[in-house]
């Protein structure tokens, strides 16, 4: 067996290097735990993120069914609204005629009671004037 000697101060240089092994060694460990920590954080986000975006497509997929089925009410609503349109115009278009009908029958009406009132008139005046030669 050979006995090696070495002197203080390479022992202590020695040392010094084993300490900053050591250290780095330590450094290093704290780094793992703080990136571990970080990366399981990470992927609790990503997760989370994944679970939002699934429900994300399956909220787009309700509302573009829900979007086409609008579309298809608003489609017969439109369609139900040009035909009561146009039941309207052939309503306006009956009550424009009716309406000068009845018009014309008021006007006939007035005339006829105008003539009526004449002939009225005129008998009483006739009998008016009988009446005064009696007298």
């Amino acid at each position: 067996m050979g006995s090696t000697t070495i002197s203080v101060d390479e022992f202590q240089a020695l040392e010094a290097r084993v300490l900053q092994a050591v250290e780095l060694i330590r450094k290093e460990r704290e780094a793992r735990a703080t990136a571990e920590g970080e990366r399981d954080w990470a992927r609790g986000e990503v997760e989370g993120l994944r679970k939002e975006l699934a429900d994300a497509h399956e909220a787009k997929g309700h509302l573009q069914h829900e979007s086409e089925a609008l579309k298809v009410q608003v489609s017969g609503l439109e369609s139900q609204l040009a035909d009561t349109k146009s039941q309207l115009a052939t309503a306006q278009g009956e009550v424009a005629g009716l309406q000068e009908k009845v018009s014309a029958a008021s006007q006939a009406e007035v005339e006829h009671l105008n003539r009526e009132r004449e002939a009225v008139k005129s008998r009483v005046e006739k009998m008016l004037a009988q009446m005064d030669e009696l007298l």
